[in-house]
């Protein structure tokens, strides 16, 4: 009971930390005077260190915690392969998105499309892309420390998801990007001292790193480079590769959180720096959190707590864990508590200042009457729908509670919305005869498709496969006094270990029962096919997005154009790259100079010289006609 109570003390204590954190880089810092100083965290204001942690975390999420470790356990290591995808989008971010808009002087990178194509259509369909898509991914970030919540301290998932969504948008009105760019970095922190020690700890369980890693290594766990090209299944090295590049792509290159994290950066040679830092950080965090997934099977390799009802979500594994390991230690559980509690509520707050902010710029400040407002008001304006975000975030969190991991509804949700904001951007940056009409029409063209196959795969009967665990070594010192038997609520009794044996052969079977399907009767010819696109693997969404969008983009804009010259928007905002192609492949001459009077030099010279060209054109031409 005295070990219950410090748990709930410690939890308490480092949430009111948390606040005091909030309130003094609040106080602290440079003053919030204009919608720039809330959105951009004032150059400077922060630390190299702080940016670092907070693209790392704001990428990966709570879900580096809760949901990788429960994954290995129950489903293997075919994720972790995902790491290659993102470690290969970083080096492309900096070297072909970033170059492009990094000294635009924009609030929201999708006033770039704006300016490229000339069309606040694409743009407000890139922002709507990205608005969704965070609220969804938000859903996720407020869910997941809700699962701790419920399985040790019992808390109803209505409680916590109000209690976080609440904070976040008070939190939220205190402060802008500088105060949630710090909470991550300390939640950060806080984080991997607690994977350290779960580790450590586990490897003493286990007796040593080696053994920890021969029992995931024997019980299949541990199953890389599947280079299994059939798109249905759930992952492999393929689909986690690819599919996770163009989902990082799309995250880290044309998604405002991470950009303005970029625009708060003093010169392009730090955010260089800053992002090649970042890939050796992601890699650690990363792999962090699967280590701890080894241990924690390794310690329950022969009994399973979900086999015997100790838990019902997989996601739940790691807060029983420390419940049931970590009893000696008070307050640990309420340190691992707080920390969830606080890394989703940091992330709530640094996407609700990005996301109020596109939809500001994007949506609201098109309207007559707020484009006549003053600064102060426009930076009230943004926080408030910052706290009208928040009220979705928290009902979207309800709905994520229904789906069947934080990891499956995190990678879903991002790859659906993933091609067609990365389409966009490579028309953009990479197509010079691209206009606005092909631009729209492929997102659109993309989005249409990509739900009609989310749809299509919900419609399709599927049973969740997990791999096989065991029960055979239960005994009665398996788990710690600490931890109650599951309830039987039937009989009003808690079941014993010998209840529990009796029925061994029925439990151990619960996990070929998930693989187990009905007779299927063959479907017709265009069933067939149906049923084969519904069943891709949501890990290639992302791929089939893009390729959508910047194929119909292509198209539409090469048809329209034959109907009448479309504007295309200004060449300099193309990549150097496609300027460099563009020239070599057109007839004119191009300048492509940072200096405008090289340009207009430039300029000079090209039209002298086409002149020359027609003249001499004209005299080979008389003397053709001239000779009998």
């Amino acid at each position: 009971m005295n070990s219950i109570i410090i748990d709930y003390a410690v939890f308490l204590l480092l949430i009111g930390l948390s606040f005091g954190v909030m309130i003094y880089s609040k106080l602290s810092g440079p003053k919030e005077r204009t919608k720039a100083d809330y959105v951009f965290a004032s150059k400077g204001s922060v630390s190299m260190g702080a940016i670092l942690l907070s693209i790392a975390r704001g990428f990966l999420g709570v879900k580096v915690f809760l949901g990788y470790p429960s994954e290995l356990f129950y489903r293997g290591s075919g994720m972790w392969e995902t790491l290659y995808g993102m470690v290969l989008a970083f080096p492309l971010v900096l070297y072909f998105f970033l170059p492009v808009y990094f000294n635009l002087g924009i609030t929201s990178v999708y006033q770039y499309l704006d300016m490229r194509f000339k069309s606040t259509l694409v743009r407000r369909l890139a922002s709507g892309t990205y608005v969704v898509r965070s609220l969804l991914n938000l859903g996720v970030t407020v869910f997941t420390p809700c699962v701790a919540l419920k399985t040790v301290m019992g808390l109803p998932y209505w409680f916590t998801i109000t209690s976080i969504s609440i904070i976040a948008i008070v939190f939220t009105l205190l402060g802008g990007l500088r105060s949630a760019i710090l909470a991550d970095a300390v939640q950060s922190l806080v984080m991997i001292g607690c994977s350290v020690i779960i580790i450590l700890q586990g490897f003493y369980i286990a007796k040593g790193p080696i053994n920890v890693f021969d029992v995931n290594k024997s019980r299949g766990r541990l199953d890389f480079f599947n280079f299994d090209m059939d798109p249905t299944l759930r992952v492999s090295t393929v689909s986690a590769t690819l599919g996770q590049l163009f989902m990082s792509l799309s995250m880290f290159g044309c998604q405002q959180n991470f950009v303005q994290r970029y625009f708060s950066m003093e010169s392009m040679k730090q955010v260089e720096k800053a992002l090649w830092l970042t890939i050796p950080l992601m890699v650690f965090l990363f792999s962090l959190s699967w280590i701890v997934g080894m241990v924690i099977f390794t310690v329950y390799a022969d009994c399973d707590p979900r086999a015997l009802g100790y838990i019902t979500e997989i996601d739940e594994i790691v807060a029983f864990y420390v419940r049931d390991k970590f009893y000696f230690i008070p307050g640990f559980m309420g340190l691992v508590l707080a920390s969830l509690f606080n890394s989703g509520l940091s992330l709530f707050v640094s996407n609700l200042n990005s996301i109020s902010t596109v939809v500001w710029e994007d949506f609201v400040s098109q309207i007559p009457f707020f484009k006549r407002i003053s600064e102060t008001k426009q930076l009230w304006c943004i926080k408030g729908i910052s706290a009208l975000c928040g009220v979705c975030v928290m009902g979207i969190a309800f709905l994520v509670a229904q789906s069947s991991g934080v990891i499956d509804a995190s990678q879903l949700m991002t790859s659906a919305t993933s091609g067609p904001l990365l389409g966009v951007f490579i028309l953009a940056m990479f197509f010079p005869s691209t206009n606005w009409k092909g631009a729209a029409t492929g997102m659109i063209v993309s989005h249409i498709t990509t739900f009609i196959i989310i749809c299509g795969a919900f419609s399709v009967p599927t049973e969740i496969e997990y791999l096989p665990v065991s029960i055979e070594g239960c005994t009665n010192t398996t788990f710690s006094s600490h931890v109650l038997p599951p309830f039987d609520e039937q009989f009003n009794i808690y079941k014993s270990y010998s209840l529990i044996n009796k029925t061994a052969e029925m439990v151990s079977n619960y996990a070929q029962s998930s693989r187990q399907t009905e007779p299927v009767v063959e479907p017709a010819f265009h069933e067939n096919i149906l049923a084969s696109l519904y069943s891709i693997t949501y890990m290639y969404y992302s791929l089939l997005g893009t390729f959508v969008t910047v194929f119909v983009g292509i198209l539409v804009s090469y048809v329209t154009d034959l109907w009448g010259k479309e504007e295309r928007g200004n060449d300099d905002l193309l990549h150097p790259m496609s300027l460099k192609v563009k020239a070599m492949c057109s007839s004119e001459k191009q300048c492509y100079t940072a200096d405008q009077k090289q340009n207009d030099k430039c300029t000079q010279l090209t039209t002298s010289d086409e002149t020359l060209a027609s003249k001499e054109s004209i005299n080979v031409t008389a003397v053709q006609q001239s000779v009998p």
